[in-house]
């Protein structure tokens, strides 16, 4: 997990199925999914909250926890809707960072998301591995999904 890819909102840019498709090339294995690098590394600090935020639009913030109206009625609706959705709280993420510290964050989602079988890393918007259920993935008419009912 690399640092660089936690966004200002708490979005673990590491396990975005956009981020996952492009470091697993899914294009070539006749997979049709949004490529994205991450919110960082594409200059846009923060896909979801940059436009409607003007610390985090202007590199005043890191992360959204710094923000003295923390947490904002955007990052909790963005919140809810990944908590219900996708099983991960960027709230929770960027509480765990300021009291816990960056390391132990990654540390911790390495554990959370690790695949069983490969040791990769799975997708928060699906559950799946890009390596080992590529068949999987393939077969899915909605890539953004988890398909135990729970999504």
């Amino acid at each position: 997990m690399r640092e660089e890819l936690i966004a200002p909102c708490g979005m673990n840019c590491n396990v975005c199925a956009a981020y996952q498709a492009l470091t697993h090339d899914l294009r070539d294995k006749g997979v049709r999914i949004p490529y994205c690098p991450g919110c960082r590394p594409r200059k846009k600090s923060c896909a979801f909250l940059k436009k409607k935020c003007d610390l985090i639009g202007k590199d005043r913030v890191k992360y959204c926890y710094e923000c003295s109206t923390f947490p904002c009625d955007r990052l909790v609706t963005l919140d809810r809707r990944y908590r219900e959705r996708y099983r991960m709280s960027e709230i929770e993420n960027l509480e765990r960072i300021r009291d816990e510290g960056m390391r132990a964050f990654l540390k911790s989602e390495e554990k959370k998301w690790a695949c069983p079988r490969c040791g990769g890393i799975k997708s928060c918007h699906n559950g799946l591995c890009f390596d080992c259920d590529l068949r999987v993935l393939k077969d899915k008419k909605k890539v953004y999904r988890w398909d135990d009912g729970e999504d």
